[in-house]
């Protein structure tokens, strides 16, 4: 999958529906919550900021985005729809995500965190050169991406 495959577009009044429409394979469950959660993170609190995953007119996936104090972009809520798995929808929305994050100004690096049993989430992260830092978020491991 390339750049040209996938879009990340901002979540609107015409496509919110089709991200809140995403799923996850029943054993994914665990480690994310459902769109809509993400989507009221997004419009009630003042960090996180979505994205939708458009493959052709499709909706794939969603991730959202947050600034921390210390300028780190940090990426969460990444969510590929069941039936668009393991066709390269995860690591693309990855890699344009970071590579649009770390571009901006004053952006020391690109983090996310991670369940330490979601060794799915791990091997992709992990591949894309993020580094497990040993910090800790609640209970999810922390890897950060400098460039």
């Amino acid at each position: 999958m390339t750049s040209e495959d996938l879009r990340l577009e901002p979540v609107t009044a015409g496509n919110w529906r089709d991200c809140a429409a995403l799923t996850v394979h029943e054993d994914q469950k665990r480690f994310v919550a459902d769109v809509t959660y993400y989507l009221c993170m997004c419009h009630y609190g003042d960090t996180w900021h979505p994205l939708a995953a458009v493959r052709g007119d499709e909706v794939v996936g969603f991730a959202i985005w947050g600034v921390d104090d210390d300028g780190s972009r940090w990426i969460g809520g990444l969510v590929v729809d069941a039936k668009h798995q393991r066709q390269g929808v995860g690591r693309e929305l990855v890699r344009q995500l970071r590579e649009r994050l770390i571009a901006e100004p004053g952006t020391p690096n690109v983090a996310l965190s991670y369940q330490p049993e979601n060794t799915a989430a791990r091997s992709l992260y992990l591949a894309l050169g993020f580094v497990e830092t040993g910090e800790t978020e609640g209970d999810e491991v922390v890897a950060r991406w400098v460039g």
